[in-house]
């Protein structure tokens, strides 16, 4: 049985991957709902204090970025070029991804491991010359299943994705023997129950494996934008096996053994379910005909809906992120789509459903509470946190509320990737801290002037800053610059350090933010959005 990334040792890194992405256009919404995700995982583990490697990419062979590049009068580098540096990376630095590393499929460092790759498997008798004839949606770069296709009203062939009609291709290629890795699958996921995610996705792969298959076509040779097949340069190699690889070639693969062993195999394979097949049948199967281990998962997203369709810009849906960006800014984009959708579950998008999320979790009971929570420590101590000296029942409600909301949000995000549960959680507690506030109001405990009321009140007050300092720590991931401002006006910076040194396992200990620490009132976390933009 292979071994996967989930049964890697402790002194590797927890290696997480995007799709590489098509550079056929400019990324809109769908790209960065991935690549947020990624970035808020791969931020949970760094906070937890792992080694972590994050991964994401362009994917840029093929036959639609070549009649993309024809159709702009540019060479496709060119043209590849052009997208990745003045739009996907980018986009990527405006939403504050911390990704590791940034792999292109036109790189060298790629392309000589591809053909290396290609021509073990050539040389061990798993692939072999032959011809096909079928369906074939350039839009997917991939040949059609005739069952797979749907029709429009005139009766004509469409790919279920894109509804474009198919084209029928007819060519001698080479095949690697796919057809030949369905029992070994399907033992591997009876093995490994976890290995695709969610649960019905994973239905689906078995139930498609299990009704045989067919070998692959790994090389096209209608037209040359690719990488060469090494023993036959008339074709080059199918632009789905060399994207694949690079989750391989990007780590070190025949190239740096130390780094490659250190990180491989991915421990997380984030992909849109459009693309679930490449990652959960032909990878592995690629992987097991090499002898190489298998990644710990593969977690299929849903798509991004508008208008009942799939968020694309072929059916004319895409949305660019810095559309919203520019409204609602940075953090809250991060948090909204995590937040409004059920990771690997389709979700809709709308402007109000954002707009009355942002207004109510993030500008009043988030934003609001830690404005407040400053006033009244400036107000009633010259912005010196007080001691707690007369902590009751509320706030052991309090301290025990934040230690559930840590170990949810570590569960959920951390190890089941369920983002929305593990936010939910943590505003769950928010809610909680509002409540204590309303309950306790400390703006009337402000006017008892014995000793005990100015120990209650310094109790309340502190109770709420130590909660927020739980907050700013399992927010971290999700709203990075959120979180730091609060976190500087918590005065956490200057009393316990660096917030990205903050442990997310230890964030529910009562007690971390020493009395004495100044509490500052700075800029409003949250802003009242203005109208929306014509």
């Amino acid at each position: 049985m292979a071994a996967t990334g989930s049964e890697k040792q402790a002194a590797t890194a927890f290696y997480v991957s995007t799709p590489i992405y098509y550079v056929n256009d400019a990324p809109h919404l769908g790209h960065a709902y991935t690549t947020v995700a990624g970035d808020v995982l791969t931020r949970w583990h760094r906070q937890r204090g792992e080694k972590v490697w994050y991964l994401t990419g362009t994917d840029e062979h093929g036959q639609k970025i070549m009649r993309t590049a024809e159709a702009n009068n540019v060479t496709p580098q060119a043209w590849c070029d052009k997208l990745v540096e003045e739009a996907w990376k980018p986009l990527w630095e405006h939403l504050d991804i911390a990704n590791d590393d940034f792999i292109r499929t036109t790189e060298k460092r790629h392309t000589d491991r591809v053909q290396e790759f290609v021509q073990d498997l050539h040389d061990k008798g798993e692939i072999y010359k032959g011809g096909y004839e079928g369906p074939y949606c350039v839009g997917c770069e991939e040949y059609k299943l005739p069952g797979d296709l749907i029709e429009d009203e005139a009766g004509v062939k469409l790919c279920p994705i894109h509804k474009k009609p198919v084209e029928i291709l007819k060519e001698e290629n080479y095949f690697f023997k796919l057809s030949e890795y369905g029992p070994k699958l399907l033992e591997f996921y009876a093995a490994n129950p976890g290995f695709i995610q969610p649960e019905s996705a994973r239905n689906e792969v078995v139930n498609f494996v299990k009704q045989g298959l067919q070998d692959l076509s790994i090389s096209r040779s209608t037209f040359d934008w690719g990488v060469p097949v090494p023993w036959d340069e008339k074709h080059v190699i199918y632009v789905w096996v060399d994207a694949l690889l690079n989750y391989a070639t990007a780590v070190g693969y025949g190239a740096n053994q130390e780094k490659f062993d250190g990180t491989f195999p991915a421990n997380v394979h984030l992909v849109g379910k459009d693309i679930l097949r490449f990652h959960a049948v032909i990878w592995p199967a690629m992987l097991m005909a090499q002898g190489l281990p298998l990644p710990g998962r593969v977690a299929a997203n849903g798509w991004l809906m508008v208008g009942g369709e799939k968020m694309s810009k072929s059916n004319l849906t895409g949305i660019k992120p810095q559309d919203l960006t520019s409204h609602f800014g940075v953090d809250a984009y991060r948090w909204y789509f995590l937040r409004a959708i059920a990771f690997g579950s389709d979700g809709s998008f709308s402007w109000e459903d954002f707009t009355a999320r942002y207004t109510s979790e993030l500008a009043n009971d988030y934003g609001n509470l830690a404005s407040r929570l400053a006033a009244m420590v400036g107000k009633y101590y010259g912005g010196v946190l007080p001691e707690a000296t007369a902590s009751g029942e509320a706030e052991q409600a309090v301290q025990e509320g934040l230690a559930k909301a840590v170990a949810t949000a570590d569960l959920k995000i951390g190890e089941e990737l369920d983002f929305q549960g593990g936010i939910l959680a943590v505003f769950d507690f928010v809610k909680q801290v509002n409540g204590y506030i309303t309950e306790q109001e400390p703006w009337k405990v402000a006017k008892d002037e014995s000793p005990e009321g100015k120990a209650r009140l310094a109790t309340i007050l502190y109770t709420a800053a130590e909660a927020l300092r739980g907050v700013a720590v399992l927010l971290n991931s999700v709203m990075p610059d959120t979180s730091q401002k609060l976190w500087e006006s918590l005065g956490a910076e200057e009393s316990l350090g660096a917030l990205s040194g903050q442990r997310v396992q230890d964030a529910g200990t009562w007690g971390l933010l020493p009395a004495g620490a100044t509490v500052t009132k700075g800029a409003v976390l949250f802003p009242r959005l203005e109208e929306k933009p014509a």
